[in-house]
């Protein structure tokens, strides 16, 4: 019995994190979990490292959203981004880009 708790909370978390993701509505413009990030100085660094694809697939989902939000209106319900194909791609680069600024911030200590 003990054995089955952990996979009935692990079903039951991945549920919530589905219910939440589409509660947010981010994904209903097209946007990836990543693309919502606030920009400071870390995130653009990261950003100007990305491949040129997958800076232009940003770009493209973010100028989307934007329209579609100036015109209030959403994708179409088979256009959404899914929980499932939401890929961390910036998130990689961030941490990349923390820890450059990190080792930094320590060298300038000494």
């Amino acid at each position: 019995m003990a054995s089955r708790a952990p996979v009935a909370t692990g079903k039951l978390l991945g549920g919530f994190r589905k219910w939440y993701y589409n509660l947010c509505g981010f994904n209903k413009l097209g946007l990836m979990r990543d693309d919502t990030i606030l920009e400071d100085s870390d995130v653009k660094e990261a950003v100007r490292r990305l491949p040129e694809p997958q800076y232009n697939d940003r770009t493209f989902r973010i100028k989307r959203a934007l329209d579609l939000s100036m015109k209030q209106q959403v994708l179409p319900k088979d256009q959404w981004t899914k929980y499932e194909e939401d890929i961390h791609y910036l998130t990689p680069y961030l941490e990349e880009v923390i820890r450059e600024r990190n080792e930094k911030e320590e060298w300038m200590k000494k």
